[in-house]
């Protein structure tokens, strides 16, 4: 079975609130062991798509405004992402869909996600390349085994990238959809890393604020720590925090 190496993510799954409770939820993020699904397989591609200013919008919504307003966008078309808006400072703001979930998900087809992502120049290097071929794939009408497969190939090979030091995303928008569970959100930012033992950040441990673990097929350790504002500067309710 295809999945990713993550205790019990967002890309380690125990209560709704708390730290584990979110991982719980947060099933675009992470992994499940429930084979019932509302998304069996892909919705018509219309349903996935969004309008172009309001994709901006919700793109640059990821990060603080002082960071997004200079920020490359793009926006996904139908055969993959495109640009939108040339950027000064190269982060890229993008609103990654549920295809960016584990292989295993039940929401891996959910045509309501909408998971605004702000990458920083070195994320948006070589940590972005894998999530964009991932979606070419998908819209390239590929099964989800042929693109499991495709993306390893593609890194056995060294044509895509692997996480360069300081590979970071923002994940902060109040407007995104993650889940369809819980308040379907999260204030959060990850941190990209060549595969590592989760015990090297302290993740998933009681009390910590650092979840995730490690990813598949990409060779990447992925870590997320949520955070107690929005992107507007605006407080996260205390029932919609991670936990710490």
């Amino acid at each position: 079975m295809i999945r990713k190496k993550v205790p019990m993510v967002v890309r380690s799954i125990v209560v709704l609130m708390g730290v584990f409770g979110w991982l719980s939820q947060m099933q675009v993020l992470g992994n499940s062991k429930d084979n019932k699904t509302p998304y069996p397989s892909m919705a018509a591609l219309e349903r996935y798509l969004m309008p172009r200013d309001a994709e901006i919008a919700l793109a640059r919504s990821a990060a603080p405004a002082a960071i997004s307003r200079d920020a490359t966008v793009l926006v996904l078309g139908r055969k993959g992402y495109e640009m939108a808006v040339k950027g000064k400072n190269d982060f890229v703001c993008v609103v990654e869909r549920s295809w960016e979930s584990d292989f295993d998900s039940p929401e891996f087809w959910n045509p309501k996600i909408r998971g605004a992502v702000c990458y920083n120049p070195p994320a948006a290097r070589s940590v972005f390349p894998a999530r964009a071929k991932r979606q070419e794939m998908i819209l390239a009408g590929l099964s989800k085994t042929q693109v499991f497969d495709g993306i390893k190939a593609a890194f056995d090979r060294k044509e895509l990238p692997t996480p360069e030091p300081g590979s970071m995303c923002y994940m902060m928008s109040k407007e995104a959809y993650l889940t369809d569970r819980g308040s379907h959100d999260l204030a959060h930012l990850m941190f990209e890393v060549p595969r590592i033992d989760d015990a090297a950040w302290g993740a998933n441990l009681p009390n910590s604020p650092v979840l995730g673990g490690a990813e598949a097929p990409e060779p990447f350790s992925e870590f997320i720590v949520p955070v107690g504002k929005w992107s507007d500067g605006t407080a996260v309710p205390t029932n919609e925090r991670g936990g710490t």
